[in-house]
């Protein structure tokens, strides 16, 4: 018998209703993930399951580093056979962990493989991928095409070139790949030698030299500029702890040239200087219509020695525990009484401060955008069912769950794009069974076109995707 199945976390005829008839044929909006531009201008065809699949997903490092894997199978230099073999060990010891619904709707969808995966099937498992892989349906286009995912936001630095989004909007394909504008290095002044390196970098790109604050304001200014004119309609700001001194320009005038100078900033100082930055960022998204994303509280690198082995972004991060509430609370009334708050997002990686999202969202509605502060769905480590569930929980007991503008991947993987499945059924269980035990009107129509909205049309007039 097949695991996954039609009505896989359907727990209702309701449920089943509201994503079979209203969800279920939705496009998607992936408006905020990390896939590699290059990959999807060149219309990349993978060679086997470890590229499509392993090679830059850190949520499976975690987890073979969790069940005894080397470091030579997960991020190290051993075969892509035998990278994969050591995930397919793994899969059978996920069981209640969202990695072992995700690899199996997967393999369902992209290759309907009903098999549970393990090592003693992974043989057959990676030959049957492998064969299907090579058709021309399979590389990166194909892929998203059989999702209907009509536009995706990357996730780029300022000093980058753009080149590959020019080089696919060139070829005039009907899915749109739009840059997001995330200036997290400016604010990293903590580290002086490796701030220095990205401020020459932009510099370069800019041709503007920077000796000044006002400078390095010009040239983050020119490349916001930039990255409008390739159809950037959002920014992101990866935000450990939200910046939240105001202070005089000034203050931020000698903080950056102490660090110019090749001194590390105190954790104060970045949090003042951050401040500075980040209004200025939101005066220019509300110039621009854009939305600006925050990503708050995850505590990066913790394992030092797999860091300097290997670098960032491998699958050794996690959930910080600082108060942020204040902080926000200062910045984003800093914004509003400038009058620069734009469209706005907020994603927490703390489930401690769901609730506090959900409230702050409420504070800072104008009255004019439909839901213009969003309590954005369950990221990283909450972009699980549980997760998913209390987020919207929780936005629904403190807003209004039906201006909610739904699911990303924030994924490296081109085989990701189930997530949004796994969400719209989670949402529509959920509303299911309310209606099931009366919370809820047994009318399908009207909760259905909530569920429609959620899924695709919230987010395509929230953040003008459509527009050209």
């Amino acid at each position: 018998m097949s695991f996954i199945t039609e009505d896989f976390l359907l727990q209702s005829e309701s449920a089943k209703a509201l994503y079979h008839d209203y969800a279920k044929m939705e496009p998607i909006l992936d408006y905020h993930n990390h896939l590699p531009p290059q990959d999807i201008a060149t219309n990349r065809q993978f060679k086997n399951l470890y590229e499509v699949w392993l090679e830059g997903d850190h949520y499976k490092w975690r987890a073979m580093r969790a069940n005894g894997e080397p470091e030579s199978v997960i991020v190290g230099d051993a075969p892509a056979k035998e990278k994969f073999l050591a995930w397919a060990r793994t899969v059978p010891h996920t069981l209640r962990n969202p990695l072992y619904h995700w690899t199996h709707l997967e393999l369902k969808r992209y290759f309907d493989i009903d098999t549970l995966l393990s090592e003693e099937t992974a043989e057959a498992i990676w030959e049957e991928t492998e064969a299907k892989l090579a058709a021309p349906e399979m590389a990166t286009l194909g892929l998203l095409d059989q999702w209907k995912v009509k536009a995706l936001c990357t996730t780029d630095d300022p000093t980058e070139s753009l080149e590959h989004h020019a080089s696919f909007a060139a070829q005039g394909h009907d899915l749109q790949m739009r840059p997001t504008y995330r200036p997290d290095k400016a604010l990293g002044v903590t580290d002086a030698e490796a701030w220095n390196a990205w401020v020459d970098a932009l510099a370069a790109v800019t041709n503007i030299e920077i000796n000044h604050f006002d400078q390095l304001v010009a040239a983050l200014r020119d490349r916001h500029d930039f990255f409008e004119q390739h159809g950037c309609r959002l920014q992101d700001h990866g935000l450990s702890i939200v910046p939240g001194t105001i202070a005089a320009k000034s203050v931020s005038e000698t903080i950056f040239d102490k660090v110019r100078a090749g001194k590390d900033a105190t954790p104060e100082e970045r949090d003042t200087i951050g401040a500075t930055l980040m209004l200025l960022f939101s005066e220019w998204a509300s110039e621009k219509g854009w939305t600006m994303q925050f990503h708050i509280g995850a505590l990066r690198n913790v394992n030092q020695g797999l860091f300097k082995r290997f670098g960032a972004d491998i699958g050794c991060d996690s959930i910080d525990d600082t108060p942020q509430g204040q902080r926000l609370t200062r910045l984003m009334g800093a914004m509003s009484a400038n009058g620069t708050l734009p469209r706005t997002v907020l994603y927490n990686l703390n489930p401690a401060d769901n609730y506090m999202l959900a409230a702050m969202a409420g504070n800072f509605q104008d009255g004019g955008i439909p839901g213009k502060v969003q309590f954005g769905s369950g990221w990283w480590f909450l972009d699980q069912k549980e997760g998913m569930e209390w987020q919207i929980n929780a936005l629904s007991n403190l807003g209004l769950l039906s201006r909610f503008i739904g699911m990303l991947t924030d994924s490296r993987s081109f085989m990701s794009f189930p997530r949004h499945e796994y969400f719209r059924r989670t949402l529509c269980n959920l509303l299911g069974n309310d209606i099931e035990q009366g919370v809820l009107p047994n009318d399908l129509l009207m909760v259905g076109g909530m569920v429609k909205n959620i899924c695709y049309q919230n987010a395509a007039d929230f953040l003008r995707l459509d527009e050209a």
